[in-house]
């Protein structure tokens, strides 16, 4: 691994017991919704999700898929363990980071993301994985907070990302929908009820 994502595994092994809690109130005010739609439009037999962390999205697993999970953090990786073991998810586990994914090529009908590439250190790296493990045909679904489209509020958002990215290891100014656009997929799709700095983004191979 490079150092900086040495130092971002770092962190969130730190965050990993605390993780659930510092993101209680977000999570039910906003994240949870976002969530529900996000795991509406998931397709297929074979479904990936790339970030899993401590479960969170466990709630919205298709019971008819097979469903893969991976993160690159053990700590976050061993709370979702725990989690699948006491509700009973059907889903296989593994330490992984998504700039090299051990997968074949076109594996998964379905890979899904949310609030991943804030932190991965190269972002158009790890798209490029996600195209490539993703069948012909298949869609990429992220979740993710990005850049403010508001001048005032993108350079505010510069200005303290140094500070975020050292507390919590994620960056709140990048153009995730431009990135995904220069990675090679056939269309790309942004679900019109986004935010400005959320958006659900799908992408199609």
């Amino acid at each position: 691994m490079k150092p900086d994502r040495i130092t971002i595994k770092k962190r969130y092994d730190r965050l990993a017991p605390y993780f659930d809690g510092l993101e209680a109130m977000m999570e039910g005010l906003m994240f949870k919704k976002w969530r529900k739609r996000l795991w509406v439009k998931v397709e297929g037999d074979h479904i990936l999700e790339v970030g899993v962390g401590t479960g969170k999205n466990f709630t919205f697993y298709p019971h008819t898929a097979r469903m893969t999970a991976i993160d690159f953090s053990e700590k976050m990786l061993a709370i979702a363990e725990q989690k699948k073991a006491r509700k009973f998810i059907d889903v296989d586990l593994q330490v992984m980071d998504v700039e090299g994914l051990w997968f074949a090529d076109n594996s998964f009908d379905t890979v899904v993301a949310s609030f991943v590439f804030c932190s991965v250190p190269s972002p158009r790296k790890g798209l490029r994985e996600l195209y490539r493990v993703c069948k012909p045909g298949g869609q990429i679904l992220l979740l993710e907070h990005v850049v403010s489209s508001k001048p005032w509020l993108a350079r505010l958002m510069k200005l303290v990302n140094p500070l975020v990215l050292r507390l919590f290891g994620a960056n709140i100014n990048r153009d995730t929908v431009k990135s995904v656009q220069a990675c090679g997929f056939n269309s790309v799709f942004v679900d019109p009820r986004s935010s400005d700095i959320i958006k659900l983004i799908q992408a199609r191979k």
